[in-house]
């Protein structure tokens, strides 16, 4: 009795901590704010600490948000698989959907926060594919399960391309074509649970060890999710107002803060699950990268589409169309091609994908410093 007790403190333990830190965030961006004020609008400094605050409450919100789905969905008897492959992966693109759904209300008022938006989902895709999917690798060998490529592979690779087809069409994304992007994703999770006993078999329970967690009512865990998804809201908000901020002061494209700071921010929930799951399971940690993938350029974009068609302007044009989104589609298909070798992801390959992305932001920084 005592040792189930010591089981479940833990846990609730970890959760009241992340309950502290999500208050101490909110009040944090509060405070800053009144401080804000009284300094004037031109204070650099504390904008930048407001968006560090902003970025850091939308990533614990999200995972809060994550641990409350899970447990909701656990008491509903879903299966653990297909826990994994719907809600933990659009958990993680929680802070990619929010922050693309708010850029998308301002967009119509301030046109650059269409680059803000595209450019952060090109960013997060980016560097899940390349950074994190790197370090997840270099920490830890991984064994690829062949299931993973021939379905959520070739499913992630079509996502982007579909994408791709849109933006190049003439630069933009419209209602239908967002419309078209959501129903694609929900074909997609209709289609895995339709086939979820299928896909128990082939994963082998793969997932059973990276999804148990403490056994609490329901209502707790929406009360969670009502938490988590509350605050996120709010955080994306911040994130995308002073991100828009810094990007006129230091007069840097929205593009290339989209595809940095937002991209690189809004992925750490993938990255933290990537690395926890590539300790217990050979599979999983690249699943819920790849499952993110898909989320992306399908509902976090495409939602955003359906709120307002998202225009990149003619300054974003030659930053995103000419080398954000090629190197986005270069990345992926190179990544895709490392996993087929032998089934296998050594620790040179993680290194090299890595190398990649430290390649792309060099690349990016002198695009931007030459005006491209």
């Amino acid at each position: 009795m005592g040792e189930g007790r010591k089981e479940m403190g833990i846990p609730q333990l970890l959760q009241f901590n992340t309950l502290l830190i999500l208050g101490a965030l909110f009040i944090g961006i509060i405070a800053s704010q009144a401080l804000s004020s009284n300094f004037g609008s031109n204070s650099f400094p504390i904008t930048l600490f407001i968006l560090a605050l902003a970025l850091g409450l939308l990533v614990v919100s999200a995972d809060f948000f994550i641990e409350g789905a899970k447990g909701l969905a656990r008491r509903g008897g879903i299966p653990e698989v297909v826990i994994g492959l719907t809600i933990v992966s659009i958990g993680t693109s929680l802070p990619e959907i929010l922050v693309t759904s708010t850029a998308a209300m301002d967009s119509s008022s301030n046109p650059e926060i269409a680059d803000f938006a595209i450019g952060g989902i090109l960013g997060s895709i980016l560097v899940q594919i390349t950074l994190i999917l790197g370090i997840v690798a270099l920490s830890r060998g991984l064994e690829i399960r062949p299931s993973w490529l021939r379905r959520d592979g070739q499913v992630m690779m079509l996502s982007i391309l579909l994408l791709s087809l849109f933006l190049l069409t003439d630069y933009s994304l419209s209602r239908l074509e967002g419309i078209f992007l959501s129903f694609s994703y929900l074909f997609y999770i209709t289609w895995l649970l339709y086939n979820r006993k299928v896909i128990q078999k082939e994963e082998d329970d793969s997932n059973v060890n990276d999804l148990k967690g403490i056994s609490w009512t329901g209502t707790a865990y929406f009360v969670m999710i009502l938490i988590g998804l509350s605050l996120a809201v709010f955080a994306a908000h911040h994130l995308v107002n002073y991100a828009s901020d810094i990007a006129y002061k230091l007069n840097v494209p929205h593009s290339v803060i989209g595809t940095t700071v937002s991209g690189l921010g809004t992925s750490l929930p993938e990255l933290t699950i990537a690395l926890m799951a590539a300790r217990k399971s050979q599979g999983v940690a690249i699943g819920t990268l790849i499952g993110s993938n898909i989320t992306d350029p399908l509902l976090s974009i495409g939602s955003a589409a359906i709120i307002s068609p998202l225009t990149i302007t003619p300054e974003g044009v030659n930053m995103i169309i000419y080398f954000i989104l090629p190197s986005t589609v270069i990345s992926t298909l190179a990544a895709l091609m490392l996993m087929r070798t032998s089934y296998k992801f050594q620790r040179w390959e993680g290194l090299l994908l890595i190398s990649l992305y430290l390649v792309f932001l060099m690349i990016c920084e002198y695009l931007r410093r030459t005006g491209f």
